[in-house]
Order: C-alpha cells, then structure tokens, then sequence
C-alpha cells in the first residue's frame, strides 16, 4: 500500500491555489504535535507532505496546458500567495466546460472572470486512470450542476474517491450516494465549512444561545467578497443551491433542538442582499467579510443580542479544511468503505447527508481517524 495520496483538482481556481501553496508550506511538518493553521498534523498515517497533486483540469485559457504550481497565481485568481511553489510535473488539461462558466460572467473584464478556451476537452476519466489517481477533488463555480455530476462520474469511472467541496449535492443525495457504494469507493462532501469560517462562526453563536437557554427570535449571516467566487453567485439561479446549502446548516441546529418546540422565521445565510448586487464588492479580492446577527430573549425576558463581524482570507480558509478531507478520503480508501463518509463529512462540510452539532461531529471525526471500521 502506497503511503502518498495522488490527487485531482478540477477548477484551478482561488481555493486550489490556497491549497497547493498549503501543501508546500505545511511540506515538513512530520510530528503530531500542534501546527498553527492545520486541525490535525497527521491523518491516520498520512502527514501532509504524502498530498501529490499530479494532474489537474480547467477551461480558462491562461490556465489549460500549465504546470498547477503556474496556473494557481494566472488570473482572475485573486488568492494570497503565502509560499513559493516548485514545479510539480502537474499538469492542467481542458476539462469540458458544460454549466461550467455562467453566461453572466462572460461580461466582465478579463482579469476578473473566466477565459472560456476553445481546445477541445480531454477524457477525464481517462487522465485520471493515467495518473493513478487517488482523490479527485471538485472545486468548479457554485451552480455547475452537469460539470460536477460528469465529473463525479468520471471519478467512479476511475476508481477515485471523491471530495465535493461546493454545493451540488452528490454527497447529501441517496442516488450520487448509491453510485459510490455500488462502486466500492468514498464519498465527502458537500460544500467546504471553512475551517474558522462564516457558518462556523454562526453555528457557534447559534449553539451558545441553544446551550443557555436564550430563546432566538431572529437570526441572519451576509457575506461580502470580491473574488470570482463572489462574481459568480451575482446570477440569482447559480446562487440557489448555496443559500440552501447554508441555511441548512445553520437552521437543523435549532430543528434539532433537544427539547423540542423551537421554531424561528426562516434564516438567510449567504451573499450579502442590497446595493452591493449579492455580496460582490468590485476590488475586495480573496478578502472575505461576514456579518451575522442573532437576536433573542433571555433571563426575564431581557433581549440578547449579538452582532459578529467576521474578516478572513476566503480561499485558505478553505484549505485548511479540505487538507484533511483529502487524508480521510484516501483512509476510505484504504479501509474499503465505499458510499459517503458520514463522520468526516458533518465535520468538515455544510450540507452533508447526516446534520450532527458541531460538539458531535469533533467527536466522529476523531473516532474515524483512529478506528478502522468508523465511516
């Protein structure tokens, strides 16, 4: 058994740059002791360092044709560099762009949005059996539908373990979830919670009030960027299944609430509304702003208010998540489980198929690192 985890990252955009600039930086890290910026050193026997991007696939022009350690810092990607990165014999192929580039986006200046190539796409599944892939890693636009489902089939094709790290739901839907099992391979997703994010954020404020006994009468998040991540979510279609992604998240919190009885007007969570068209603010960059607001009654009836105001680095915040998700994938694989991985899953994504709170979901994602036969 290999000890190195061969990965393919389809969408060479700001989260894989975060990523693969993460996987330089974090290179030497070899003991299981506390790292600043990583949840966990080592993943069963996996540190970071034994994360080979090998192959990779996008539709941009400035990108196709490219060694990843390149084609991380073309535009429009905006994300931070915060390590220099050798050249990684990986190469990025045209994949087929399908839903992959909104119409809307196609009206911006250049160094903002996607340059659609004409090249023709290569087979994925094949260059994925090429380059004996372990984990494909899925970071295409919010809204990609048919681009994500071709290339969770291309994945299975190939015999990879699957990450969907944004919101079209493969790993939350019984179907996509069947196809793995009947495969034989792992399945994580959907939609990356940043390892100290937004929805983290607000599941925690949300909890708290929960555990003390304030009752919530309102509750809102509005995120505000300038990435093309931001741009891409100004078409109100693409933005659907992201705002059902977050608002689930935080809303089976209070569902779910043990004593029963709780309910709220329903929760927005997602690009902030108004003059700013849904949370894109032109020149912001990878910058990302979260403002949330929990309203509720306390002890004799005496309002509680909190007002949070959340500013990180979108893009390797990300990271810091799906650098275990890819370590958990590859310990399906090892371990022979096939279908979604339920534990790695509620810890690390919004809208997994089963919803655990956060003070669970650290539990199960412990148990599953140590015990062989954990999902």
């Amino acid at each position: 058994m290999r000890k190195e985890i061969r990965i393919a990252i389809v969408g060479v955009g700001n989260c894989a740059s975060s990523l693969i600039q993460g996987l330089q930086y974090y290179n030497s890290v070899s003991s299981n002791k506390f790292v600043p910026g990583l949840i966990h050193s080592l993943v069963g026997r996996y540190r970071v360092k034994d994360i080979v991007p090998v192959v990779a696939f996008d539709i941009d022009e400035r990108k196709i044709n490219k060694d990843i350690s390149e084609a991380i810092f073309e535009k429009p990607n905006v994300a931070t560099k915060f390590c220099n990165v050798p050249i990684l014999n990986a190469k990025v192929f045209v994949g087929p762009i399908l839903d992959g580039v909104s119409q809307h986006m196609l009206k911006f200046d250049k160094d903002i949005t996607f340059l659609p190539t004409k090249e023709k796409p290569v087979n994925v599944a094949e260059k994925l059996k090429e380059y004996k892939v372990d984990v494909v890693i899925n970071y295409l636009p919010v809204g990609s539908k048919e681009a994500t489902e071709y290339y969770a089939n291309a994945a299975i094709q190939a015999g990879c373990a699957f990450v969907n790290c944004m919101p079209i739901f493969i790993a939350s839907n019984k179907k996509w979830i069947k196809k793995f099992e009947r495969a034989g391979l792992p399945l994580l997703g959907d939609d990356v919670k940043s390892q100290l994010g937004a929805t983290w954020s607000h599941r925690m404020a949300i909890q708290s009030y929960l555990d003390r006994g304030i009752k919530i009468l309102h509750t809102k998040q509005e995120n505000y960027g300038g990435n093309t991540d931001f741009l891409n979510m100004t078409d109100p279609e693409r933005i659907q299944t992201k705002l059902i992604s977050k608002r689930s998240s935080i809303e089976h919190l209070i569902k779910d609430h043990p004593k029963g009885g709780y309910s709220i007007p329903p929760v927005y969570a997602g690009p902030g509304k108004g003059m700013n068209n849904h949370g894109f603010i032109a020149g912001q960059g990878d910058k990302k702003i979260a403002k949330i607001i929990v309203e509720g009654i306390g002890f004799g009836g005496i309002p509680v208010n909190i007002k949070i105001e959340l500013e990180v680095e979108d893009s390797p915040n990300s990271a810091g998540i799906v650098i275990d998700a890819i370590r958990c994938a590859k310990l399906g694989l090892d371990r022979g489980i096939s279908g979604v991985l339920t534990s790695p899953s509620s810890f690390f994504f919004k809208h997994p198929y089963k919803k655990v709170q956060d003070s669970e979901a650290i539990k199960k994602i412990e148990k599953f690192i140590k015990c062989k036969t954990q999902r």
